[in-house]
């Protein structure tokens, strides 16, 4: 039960994930999966590639001796194709389309080149590793380079078989220097592939598919078979992945755990229904953004209630009140709701504050600010849009509304300064900025303005 830590937004403190680990092991967690992206301490001419508040080696290398002390495998995952790497003007010749950063050309030796000296990097940071989780999916755009172009136009050359000739290229990559590593790969790309295809082309004796599906109403029936052709085709074992959070909304802020828990307990059924010595494991995915260049979704504090109960019920086989209990416990979080987002009520896990004042403000900051715009009858008949402009009101109204304007004000801003500072305790400064600026600012500057018109008219 390896637990996917997102990392290519708001990726938290490694303090932070110090105090998180002890906590994903007592849930049920065996594992991490680690999607390093741009937060790993690359050196050398991939020095670029890092962010500004990348882990540094000492505290990279301190993050993976507390998993090993907590007895949690770590799982890297290095998601080919690299988008944070295409994006910079100094790789951008690789691209396999070159004006989109989404895929790799996989015709260039230097992007084989490249693929090694990440994956490098990666291997030397890390000790024993069982898997290599080598990404492949969703690669858009992989066979409309001008050199695939051609390539496809060469007899019995196929759309497939170059994503399976990339595929191959990167494992094999892995497999001559790291022989006692397993590659893993998302599988989306393969499921539409003939069994004929794929059993001709040499990936499934190179690697382990990780069959993802976050939806609630999983095609159970579908799974099965899935698995069965992915046997045949010569896949020694499969990996499943649900989500604990990252999978509702792109922007979404608040975590339904209702939703997740169903996913859980479709992929149980699919377990249930499959051979016992397929299955190596499952991912539980928590998404931080849908790609490199979309917003911030659920916060890692924010989804640890889902998170828990997500692990609880893959651990137990099942959700139950006597499971609910076990995570109230664990969690120091009475009365959870499951079908509901979760009220503010605050927990002693690591990171609850943020968990509850994100929740306060999700819930009430729009809709406060709405009320006082929208439907405050002061507002809207006697300090409309027109009299704002021209900064006219009667004297009276401003004692009818300005004291509920500067009241509103001051509270959101007390409650904004609180979650600054509980933020601090988990993330940098630029995901605490990006927060606050898709979720916050936007209301709170109407708020500010309307205060400021009411004073100077």
């Amino acid at each position: 039960r390896l637990v996917h830590l997102d990392l290519k937004g708001a990726a938290p403190r490694a303090q932070y994930l110090e105090q998180v680990l002890p906590l994903l092991r007592a849930l049920g967690a065996t594992g991490l999966l680690l999607e390093y992206e741009d937060t790993f301490p690359y050196t050398g001419p991939l020095e670029l590639l890092q962010a500004p508040h990348a882990y540094s080696p000492e505290e990279l290398q301190a993050l993976l001796s507390w998993a090993r002390a907590q007895g949690l495998d770590v799982v890297p995952l290095l998601p080919f194709p690299l988008q944070f790497v295409l994006k910079h003007r100094q790789f951008a010749h690789l691209r396999e389309v070159k004006e989109l950063p989404n895929a790799l050309n996989p015709h260039k030796e230097e992007s084989l080149a490249l693929v090694k000296a990440m994956i490098d990097q990666v291997m030397a940071l890390h000790e024993d590793l069982q898997w290599f989780h080598i990404g492949c999916d969703e690669v858009y755009y992989l066979g409309e380079g001008e050199e695939s172009k051609q390539w496809l136009q060469q007899q019995n050359n196929t759309p497939e078989k170059l994503c399976l000739s990339h595929i191959k290229a990167v494992a094999t990559c892995l497999a001559w220097s790291y022989p006692m590593v397993t590659p893993i790969v998302w599988d989306d790309m393969l499921r539409g592939m003939s069994e004929e295809t794929l059993a001709e082309s040499g990936v499934p004796q190179l690697v382990q598919p990780m069959i993802w599906d976050y939806a609630t109403d999983i095609n159970v029936e579908g799974k099965v078979q899935l698995i069965e052709k992915y046997r045949r085709c010569g896949f020694s074992k499969v990996w499943f992945a649900s989500a604990f959070k990252g999978a509702t909304g792109a922007n979404q802020s608040l975590t339904l755990i209702g939703h997740h828990l169903r996913n859980q307990l479709e992929w149980l059924q699919v377990a249930q229904r499959s051979p016992a010595d397929v299955l190596e494991g499952i991912a539980l995915t928590g998404w931080q953004r849908y790609d490199h260049f979309a917003v911030l979704c659920e916060l890692l504090p924010v989804a640890i209630p889902s998170l828990a109960v997500c692990l609880q019920a893959l651990k137990n086989g099942g959700y139950s009140e006597k499971v609910k209990e076990n995570v109230e416990n664990l969690l120091g979080m009475p009365n959870l709701e499951i079908e509901t987002f979760m009220s503010p009520s605050l927990g002693t896990f690591p990171g609850s504050s943020v968990f509850t004042l994100v929740t306060q403000i999700s819930f009430h900051l729009k809709s406060s600010v709405d009320e006082l715009l929208e439907r405050n009858r002061y507002s809207t008949g006697w300090f409309s849009p027109y009299h704002r402009k021209r900064k006219i009101i009667h004297p009276i109204i401003v004692h009818h509304f300005q004291p509920d304007a500067v009241r509103l004000f001051s509270k959101w801003n007390a409650v904004v300064q609180d979650l600054e500072a509980a933020m601090e305790q988990v993330f940098h400064r630029c995901a605490i900025e990006e927060w606050m600026e898709e979720n916050v600012h936007p209301h709170l500057q109407k708020l500010q303005e309307v205060v400021d018109d009411l004073d100077e008219a």
